[in-house]
């Protein structure tokens, strides 16, 4: 595993994680970023370059050398400022630049059960993005995690938030649909493990709890000293007072796509865990801090330059 390893979005959450890890066993690491003048919490052991997605070849060049790609480049939802199809086309350019480059390894961080025929654009992209990386000759690990939960947290520490500030909470229909959560630590050492491979993978990445979601919203409840009513809600219902309190808070908080695919089951697959880290402890262990204050996904994406707080 020698050579240089480029981590997308290394400034960040999950990509920040990948690129401790890194560095932890002396590799040589660079990142590729939207956000350079983020603050670099690497203390300029990683240097950053732009995504170049609309100079391919300023891209191939900032890879060559590169001996494995750790690809965590996405957005949650559809905004003026970026969308699913931007994000599928973008991660296209750099699939194909990493393959002119020389790129010798592809860690691709995907989602649970993608389907190029799913109606929802989440699922179908991260679909499209593992077909076109299967075909572009670049052997690879992808991973399919399910919801993340660490510092940086938004979907923990925001159920916490809500839980913290509303006297009662509201499901969408009766939330007996299951989750896995996974530690977003536990998720890098499998991104680590994946560059080190030689052949083709897919791992399901998953923690070793399984919550449905009233469950889980009742297990942060308790661990936080705030177990509230929690009342179901017509998806259609939950969907428009999401987004009235997203304006509230200057957020999208979930989406009718998001809520779809936790209907539908899709944050959760039958195989055995890959991650190690339970969330309960975890919640119990930050219960103090957790949802203290509220975690904005579009702030994160607007604001190029403040540093990912913790929460």
């Amino acid at each position: 595993m020698a050579g240089t390893h480029a981590v997308t979005g290394a400034f960040g959450y999950s990509g920040k994680y990948i690129a401790s890890r890194l560095l932890a066993e002396g590799q040589n690491v660079i990142t590729l970023t939207n956000s350079l003048h983020r603050e670099n919490p690497f203390e300029g052991k990683v240097p950053a370059h732009p995504f170049h997605f609309d100079a391919p070849e300023k891209l191939t060049a900032s890879l060559r050398g590169v001996d494995v790609l750790y690809n965590t480049y996405w957005v949650r939802f559809n905004h003026r400022r970026f969308t699913h199809a931007d994000a599928v086309r973008n991660t296209q350019i750099l699939f194909r630049c990493a393959a002119a480059a020389g790129v010798q390894r592809i860690v691709h961080v995907s989602i649970t059960n993608p389907t190029l025929d799913s109606p929802l654009e989440y699922f179908h992209g991260k679909a499209v993005l593992e077909k076109a990386l299967q075909e572009s000759g670049v052997p690879h690990t992808i991973l399919r995690p399910t919801v993340l939960f660490g510092k940086e947290d938004i979907l923990i520490n925001n159920i916490a938030w809500a839980l913290r500030r509303f006297p009662v909470f509201g499901l969408f229909a009766g939330g007996d649909y299951r989750m896995q959560p996974i530690y977003v630590d536990d998720l890098a050492q499998l991104a680590v493990e994946g560059g080190k491979q030689s052949g083709n993978e897919v791992v399901n990445a998953i923690g070793p709890e399984t919550f449905t979601y009233r469950e889980l919203v009742e297990a942060i409840g308790k661990r936080i000293g705030k177990q509230r009513p929690i009342v179901a809600l017509p998806p259609a219902v939950g969907h428009i007072f999401c987004a009235f309190a997203g304006k509230l808070v200057g957020d999208v908080i979930i989406t009718r796509d998001e809520i779809d695919g936790l209907m539908a089951g899709l944050l959760y697959v039958d195989t055995p865990p890959t991650g190690a880290t339970r969330l309960s402890p975890w919640v119990e262990a930050h219960a103090n801090a957790l949802g203290r204050r509220y975690t904005s996904e579009l702030a994160r994406r607007i604001d190029r330059n403040a540093a990912y707080r913790s929460n």
